[in-house]
């Protein structure tokens, strides 16, 4: 995939807020330090679109990146690290849960997990919280790079059996730092949204 044009399209808190064009949504969560920032830029081949903070919970707000005048990517507030209060917290479930059961134009989900460390347990509640709205995930395993060659085989057994992946989800390993798993991403996303255009 090549991409042309990219833009922080809107950042929305409520559902009277999103696109109405009805592209296809591709939606990034995970842990508030888990790479998102770096994903995003890496996928869309910009350095700093989407801002990295050394302060872990620095997203709000549901940010739509309109990429290629052809789709979205969405990056919804991190869970578990993030520094705020029991209240915002709540306000964040609320605004991903409302996104998630309203949303008809999302195509997929790509859940971002530290792939060196075993799944915490809101990777967990967030994986059966996907799965329990029926919607199809790809798991990005991040930090690749951090893990050596020798171990890679048995962090990835470790991932499938914690999350218990189910038929049509997928895993797929990722490094920001040697771009490892973002042409397969790209190729998912272009496949989707060929399809959908066709």
């Amino acid at each position: 995939m090549k991409i042309n044009s990219v833009e922080l399209a809107i950042s929305a808190v409520r559902q009277s807020q999103y696109p109405e064009d009805n592209k296809p949504e591709f939606l990034l969560c995970g842990r508030s330090n888990v790479g998102k920032s770096s994903f995003i830029n890496t996928i869309i081949e910009r350095k700093d679109l989407a801002r990295v903070s050394s302060n872990p919970g620095k997203t709000q707000t549901l940010n739509f990146y309109h990429v290629n005048d052809s789709f979205y990517l969405v990056d919804v507030p991190g869970y578990g690290y993030a520094t705020v209060s029991e209240e915002v917290r709540q306000k964040f479930g609320k605004m991903i849960e409302e996104y998630l059961e309203h949303r008809d134009c999302l195509e997929r989900v790509f859940l971002l997990i530290d792939f060196r460390i075993k799944p915490t347990q809101d990777d967990l509640l967030m994986y059966n919280f996907l799965n329990y709205h029926n919607l199809p995930v790809t798991i990005i395993a991040t930090k690749v790079d951090k893990v050596s060659k020798n171990d890679r085989e048995k962090q990835v057994k470790m991932i499938n059996e914690e999350l218990n992946i189910k038929d049509g989800d997928n895993l797929v390993l990722f490094s920001s730092k040697t771009k490892l798993g973002k042409i397969e991403i790209q190729n998912e996303i272009e496949k989707i949204v060929f399809g959908k255009e066709e």
